[in-house]
């Protein structure tokens, strides 16, 4: 019975299996997007034995995978990606101060014959925002609420403090215990060694009972207190890794622990009806104890706390003023936990010792302080931090505001509300209001010297802005000015002042007037200020010890600018890789290249690469393995990202960086999109992902032999039953003469003796993302590639290349003709073509079909029809004006509406609306902050005025791009259905027959 058993579920399983072989590909249909993957935050642990990554679907549950790398495996030996678990974790959850220890674990994959010794894989459901400790001992993660759980709770209209929490999981890399913690609302690991973490935790009342705070022990259940007021702050727990003990403590509102790990610093709320006060604590995590160190009852606000990295000084800021005043005066405080002995000084008259190097609590700054002008004060939205070695002390002051005016005498709705625009504001009102927050809570910063308690203010109202890097100890720091330019901005922006800041006394000395600079900061020494000059397409340093300019790139046979630059603005760099030791040399790349240059002149630049990027015309740009480096080592490898122009194919090179003349080595190179090339801290792993149109973005580990890299996921193995496609690389020549690249997606089945619809998008330059993989997904904006081509679409993607003056017709010189091109190969339908775009595709979308008939059916994304009036109009997202895009940017007239009228005229379709014959469809939303959505309005009142067919979708609430996930699938219903309407014979919705009335509307009905 057994055999007969085995043997019918043989058949019926391998029958299964040549049925599904032998069935038929599916095309995409919009229920698919929500479980398409991919993978992200990849981690590595510091001794590089372990791997975390997240797995998660655009919509639903995600996991998160853990992969161990023994020690002395290479990469090649490990299995390739287990399957996930197939059912759920256990809710992991604990009271405070009562964790739950289990030594189960869920360990997938791996099967016996492939499993190498220690080789180990686990999956954690819903696992998110992990970090590694720094001794790679634990895994730290957070579990969201299950998707499921939380949408039902949001049914049925729970409040925010009733849906489902977060949980928080602590895993042991050596034994696989875990300790779990329910209603986590956020978690803090010291960043260098320390085996503490900090929790902060929702705390959740049990009727008649509350939580001691008092003191640091693990906290018993007492009677309650009768209150009418619910407690404030939150329950951290401070978490030993090593043993799984707690210690608990209520009302806390923030913490913050020192680098090292030795100190955790919080602060508590008042509780209220007690007599227990806000204030302060440290937790030594050696001592084990808790350390009072400020409460007062004249302090009912404290916030803003810092530690420096070795856990020994304090700051923190604390007001009298209650939560809800018009004005709060915060003072800054600190306190050294290991008092500095003073030396003794022979002489009589020697300066008053610095109270703070003794321990004791000192005020820093308030509004007392002479330092910055009369009537400022410390600002207390930008919270203070230590420079590393723990000499000075970064804050923010600013002017502290007056008081509103209140009238009582007056009625509200008596109020004059009138916004005042004035010719010569610096920024226009709309500008004013978007920044109106930004303004009110402006900080100027200022340094604390802690040897002598000198308080120096480096940044004020004429120089608002100071580049520091409190990794490193400065005389200087870099001000940035563009308040002499702000009106000018608004149709020329970039000019900035460049000076330089005296760290001890803030002086300022300019050294670059109405510059256009880019990439403007210090280099890592100190030695230099350094910039990019697009006025003269030349590097440019400062050197601070000559006090003098020094032009880095002038006289080196390369392009630093932008050589396919095509606006009529200036064009930028290349960028650059950074200092090495010393300031030594700085590394500066061209088009292909990378070049080492000393900017003391002594030695003449080299080319890092060998020149062996524009000998190929491969773009070659250093992977920073370190990203916490300080300066660019001038030993070891050179890790490299290559772009090869010609076709598209991109790949991983690596060369000793000490032999200029070495050629890079190629690792790996193909059809592909390589990127996010990562290293363990401290060990050889590495880990990159790879894919393409064809194949998801999987991740792949190697080290730094990089031999045979392993497949470490397997994502959207569905995709396997699914029609998909291709993708490839086409050229012709534009009306210009132009030699010009596009993309052309083909679907699976393609056929090129028969006829396809097609449909064209294009923004400016796509041929680059050729080997970009498209994931299924709802439209924000424009047509999804993979759903077209699994549905039965070609897919043009031409470029654009501009000039100045009339960016249209620049538009129809490159499409029509590259349309017309594959016309000529005879698998397009000439009668079913349609074009999409958003945006600026939008604006040449509607264009292109005031100048030609040869597309059926159109959809224009947020376009600008009229660009007479969208050039005194308000980009609503930032306020600014939007002249800038017209004369300078993206829309390339190159003028003024009063200088070239023509141009703008000629180049907005409104003025030609009655040409078009092509169906149209546009979307505009009406919180759109970069196109006003008014100018899809104009367009369509003068369509609908001539009788064209047209329709416009109008999402409420929504920006320039959809943002919410269901409305990026009605629009890609609707879209879609547009599209199949025109160009595939398919049936006519009803909204597209009959329109959706307000009525409608408000009934939910959708009329699909």
């Amino acid at each position: 019975m057994r055999c007969c058993a085995f043997l019918l579920t043989y058949f019926v399983l391998h029958f299964q299996t040549l049925l599904l072989a032998q069935s038929p590909k599916r095309p995409l249909t919009h229920a698919d997007y929500d479980r398409w993957q991919s993978v992200r935050f990849e981690k590595h642990s510091h001794n590089g034995q372990w791997l975390c990554y997240q797995i998660d679907p655009q919509e639903g549950d995600g996991v998160l995978e853990l992969v161990h790398i023994p020690t002395g495996q290479s990469a090649s030996r490990l299995s390739p990606s287990a399957k996930q678990p197939t059912g759920d974790q256990p809710q992991l959850e604990a009271r405070t101060g009562n964790p739950s220890l289990s030594a189960d674990r869920t360990e997938t994959g791996f099967s016996q014959n492939q499993r190498t010794p220690g080789g180990r894989r686990y999956a954690f459901p819903r696992g998110y925002l992990a970090q590694f400790t720094p001794d790679s001992r634990f895994l730290v993660m957070r579990l969201k609420a299950p998707y499921k759980q939380l949408r039902d709770a949001k049914k049925k209209k729970l409040k925010a403090d009733q849906l489902p929490k977060d949980s928080l999981l602590v895993f042991n890399l050596e034994t696989g215990n875990r300790i779990g913690f329910a209603n986590v609302k956020s978690y803090t690991l010291p960043k260098e060694s320390g085996n503490w973490a900090a929790i902060l935790q929702e705390h959740q009342e049990v009727k008649g009972l509350k939580k001691d705070s008092s003191n640091a022990k693990p906290a018993s259940r007492t009677r309650a207190s009768v209150s009418t007021k619910k407690p404030k702050g939150d329950d951290l727990i401070l978490l030993n890794l090593e043993t799984g003990a707690t210690q608990s403590f209520r009302y806390v509102t923030y913490v913050t622990i020192s680098e090292n790990g030795n100190t955790i610093f919080y602060t508590k709320d008042a509780v209220n009806d007690t007599l227990k006060k806000a204030g302060v604590f440290v937790f030594d995590t050696k001592k084990q104890n808790e350390i009072l160190i400020d409460t007062s009852s004249k302090r009912t606000i404290y916030k803003g706390l810092a530690v420096d990295k070795t856990g020994s000084q304090l700051a923190w800021m604390a007001t009298a003023d209650s939560a809800d005043a018009d004005v709060r005066a915060y003072a800054l405080f600190y306190k050294r936990l290991a008092p500095v002995v003073a030396p003794k000084s022979r002489k009589s008259k020697t300066p008053a010792v610095f109270a703070g190097l003794s321990g004791q609590t000192v005020v820093l700054a308030d509004t007392l302080t002479n330092a910055y002008p009369k009537g400022w004060n410390v600002n207390e939205y930008r919270t203070p931090n230590f420079s590393d070695d723990g000499k000075r002390l970064y804050f923010a002051s600013s002017l502290l505001p007056p008081k509103p005016i209140k009238d009582s005498t007056q009625l509200d709705e008596e109020r004059v509300k009138v916004d005042i625009w004035s010719w010569n504001d610096p920024t226009i009102q709309p500008m004013q209001l978007r920044q109106l927050r930004q303004e009110k809570e402006r900080g100027f910063l200022a340094v604390c010297d802690l040897a002598t308690g000198h308080i120096t203010q480096l940044a004020n109202r004429d120089m608002p802005n100071v580049q520091i890097d409190p990794k490193i100890d400065q005389p200087y720091w870099l001000g940035l000015s563009n308040l002499p330019y702000q009106i000018n901005s608004m149709w020329d922006p970039g000019q900035t002042d460049l000076y330089l800041i005296n760290a001890k006394t803030g002086q300022k000395k300019q050294i670059a007037n109405d510059a256009r600079v880019s990439y403007a900061q210090l280099s890592p020494g100190g030695k230099y200020a350094w910039w990019y000059d697009e006025r003269d397409s030349l590097w440019r340093a400062w050197s601070i010890a000559d006090s003098k300019r020094l032009d880095l790139t002038r006289g080196i046979p390369a392009r630093f600018f932008d050589e396919e630059h095509d606006t009529p603005d200036l064009p930028g760099s290349y960028g650059a890789a950074g200092w090495t030791k010393d300031d030594r040399y700085v590394l500066i790349y061209d088009r292909f290249d990378l070049w080492r240059i000393d900017p003391t002149g002594q030695e003449k630049p080299v080319n890092l690469t060998a020149g062996y990027g524009r000998k190929n015309r491969i773009r070659l740009r250093r992977v920073d393995l370190e990203p916490d480096e300080k300066h660019v080592a001038l030993s070891g490898d050179l890790w490299l990202t290559g772009f090869w122009e010609s076709d598209k194919s991109t790949g991983i090179l690596r060369k000793p960086i000490s032999d200029p003349a070495a050629e890079p080595v190629l690792l790996t190179k193909g059809n592909y999109r390589f990127a996010g090339l990562s290293k363990a801290k401290k060990g050889p792993t590495m880990t990159f992902l790879k894919g393409n149109f064809r194949e998801s973005n999987n991740l792949y580990l190697t080290d730094t032999a990089f031999a045979k890299p392993l497949q470490l996921t397997q994502l959207n193995p569905q995709q396997d039953s699914i029609r998909w496609g291709s993708v490839e690389l086409v050229n012709w020549v534009g009306n210009n003469g132009v030699r010009l690249e596009g993309l052309l997606y083909k679907p699976d089945d393609f056929d090129p003796k028969k006829k396809y619809p097609m449909l064209v998008y294009y923004y400016e330059r796509n041929a680059e993302t050729l080997n970009d993989y498209k994931a299924p997904a709802p439209s924000r904006s424009t047509i999804n590639m993979s759903y077209c081509v699994s549905n039965g679409y070609l897919v043009f993607v031409p470029d654009i290349v501009y000039t100045t003056g009339m960016p249209g017709q620049n538009a129809y010189d490159a499409i029509v003709p590259g349309v017309l091109s594959l016309l000529e190969k005879g698998f397009v339908d000439r009668d079913r073509i349609g074009l999409q775009g958003q945006s600026w595709g939008g604006y040449q979308t509607a264009y292109l079909v005031t100048r030609t008939n040869l597309f059926k059916a159109a959809m224009a994304g947020a376009p600008v029809a009229n660009m007479t009036s969208a050039y005194g109009g308000i980009r609503w997202g930032t306020g600014m004006s939007r002249m800038f895009q017209y004369e300078k940017t993206q829309s390339r007239i190159g003028g003024t509406l009063w200088d070239k009228p023509m141009n703008y005229i000629e180049s907005s379709p409104l003025f030609y609306a009655n040409r078009i014959q092509t169906p149209l469809l546009l979307m505009a939303n009406d919180q759109d902050g970069a196109v006003p959505w008014y100018q899809s309005i104009e367009f369509y009142s003068a369509l609908r005025r001539l009788r064209k067919p047209a329709w416009l979708l109008v999402y409420n609430g929504e920006d320039h791009n959809l943002t919410q996930r269901h409305n990026a699938k009605d629009l890609s219903v609707r879209m879609y259905q547009f599209f199949d309407y025109y160009l595939k014979e398919a049936p006519e919705p009803a909204w597209m027959k009959q329109g959706r009335s307000a009525v409608e509307k408000e009934l939910g009905i959708m009329k699909y």
